[in-house]
């Protein structure tokens, strides 16, 4: 699948409504179905001034229309977004190759978020428009362990940061007989028996691996984010610990409550009061602490969701009110630092012996729908075109992949606010983040590169490795997807 246009959309005048699609040959399942043809919308005629002669099965012209139909939705025009929703659902259906997978999925998005902010006469438009498909609910998995285990390695895209990350952190962490992990991961801890292993095989006596997780927060209206585990994190430590022991390694495993809506602070100030304790007992112990986020700081909000909590009273709604982290995060008022900056500089002030950094390459930030459709179209393509390398039609874990991908974009498209968490910046970002926060990227060794092509050489031929000054990067057919980095404090 190639990269597609970032063009001004032309108006919908200019597209025909036939719905032949001389692309099908590139579906790969043996059981092929035409797309249906089109019949006239009951209420609203197909323009005689369009054409009969192009197609749809173009991702170039699903975008366009996705574009106009996130512009009909936005201005309330209830008669072009039926219309539009009409021909989408034609076009793509979720039983379709990748292409028109990806669009049914940003059609579902779509839907969704006209149901939510749109007018009486929308909301009845839209379930004219829906009323083909069968749930407009999401049913993401709930995992066990040894599911979840499994699912990962199915591909590089979360298999990429662990192996560059578990690299850079033996590295970093050699000859210190304790190591404190602080993990951030949207895995919930998959990366670590992988790391446990290899600790353990290098060490005659390993060193102590002290493990602290961020738990689920009780606070109101907190997100679920798949992928979704089906036990507690106690449980999975408990996992963890006898794992490590079958390895004869020592593993403390410790949950702090602590949310990514308020930057982690619950987090932050228990690993500052420890830091605290042994600054005071003149406690100096040989231990290397590592802050290793795979994934998830794109969840703590950025500047631009300050413009949806810069009028709220609600301090569950604006954490700028209840934590401060340190003077050295604290922000001016002419110009508020994001919890993300903030988050940042707070790690900073804890001196990690390293701090790796693993986070998709893309950019869905912008408070602007359009530019936000445009920028996920164009980047979540990816997982859709390489589900078929990995994994058959019509099986449980490929149900599984895709509606976690569908999760990802109605997140994007369909919410606004707080409840908008898909909030991922593009690499030159955090990188800025990063050096304004008092901290220098380091590269990676050649060993680690090697390990890195290595797991990808177990995987189809489309996915590489590059290096961009001192960072990783995962590629799809060339295409920038995942970046990982390590960082030491400057």
């Amino acid at each position: 699948m190639t990269q597609f246009t970032t063009k001004i959309a032309p108006p919908l005048h200019q597209y025909n409504f036939s719905f032949s699609n001389p692309n099908n040959h590139n579906i790969m399942n043996k059981n092929q179905q035409q797309i249906p043809r089109t019949r006239q919308w009951p209420a609203f005629p197909t323009p005689k001034s369009l054409p009969t002669s192009t197609t749809f099965g173009d991702a170039t012209c699903m975008e366009q229309l996705l574009v106009h139909c996130a512009n009909a939705i936005e201005t309330n025009d209830v008669t072009l977004a039926q219309q539009i929703l009409w021909v989408l659902n034609n076009i793509a259906p979720p039983d379709g190759d990748s292409n028109q997978r990806l669009a049914g999925s940003f059609l579902r998005a779509l839907t969704a978020r006209a149901a939510n902010t749109g007018s009486s006469k929308m909301l009845a438009a839209v379930a004219d428009a829906a009323a083909n498909r069968t749930s407009l609910a999401i049913e993401t998995h709930r995992f066990s362990v040894i599911e979840l285990a499994n699912f990962v390695d199915l591909t590089p895209w979360h298999r990429f940061g662990f192996t560059a990350a578990n690299a850079a952190i033996l590295e970093a962490t050699e000859g210190f007989s304790v190591i404190h992990i602080v993990d951030l991961s949207l895995t919930h801890c998959m990366q670590i028996p992988t790391l446990i292993d290899a600790i353990a095989g290098r060490h005659e006596v390993p060193p102590i691996i002290k493990l602290t997780v961020p738990g689920a927060a009780s606070r109101e209206g907190n997100i679920n984010i798949p992928p979704l585990l089906d036990l507690s994190y106690e449980e999975l430590g408990a996992k963890l610990v006898n794992f490590a022991r079958s390895k004869n390694v020592v593993m403390e495993f410790r949950v702090v409550s602590s949310s990514y809506a308020d930057g982690f602070a619950s987090l932050i100030e228990h690993l500052r009061m420890q830091h605290i304790v042994y600054a005071a007992e003149g406690h100096h112990p040989n231990e290397a602490l590592v802050i290793n986020c795979h994934m998830m700081l794109h969840y703590i909000p950025d500047e631009t969701a300050l413009v949806h909590h810069h009028h709220e009273t609600d301090s569950n709604l604006n954490p700028f009110i209840v934590h401060d982290y340190s003077s050295s995060c604290s922000s001016s008022s002419s110009s508020p630092s994001s919890l993300r900056s903030m988050f940042l500089k707070a790690v900073r002030s804890l001196e990690p012996t390293i701090m790796v950094l693993v986070d998709e390459d893309a950019d869905l930030i912008s408070n602007n729908l359009v530019c936000r459709l445009r920028s996920a179209f164009n980047y979540l393509w990816i997982p859709y075109d390489t589900v078929d390398t990995f994994l058959p039609r019509g099986s449980k874990q490929r149900q599984w992949y895709e509606a976690d991908i569908c999760w990802k974009i109605e997140n994007v498209i369909a919410h606004e606010g707080a409840e908008r968490v898909e909030r991922v910046e593009p690499k030159s970002k955090w990188e800025q983040r990063m050096r304004n926060a008092s901290f220098h990227g380091i590269g990676f060794s050649d060993e680690s590169v090697s390990e890195v092509k290595g797991m990808l050489d177990e995987h189809a031929a489309g996915w590489g490795v590059k290096k961009e000054d001192d960072n990783l990067i995962l590629t799809w057919k060339g295409h920038n997807v995942i970046f990982a980095s390590a960082w030491l404090p400057a």
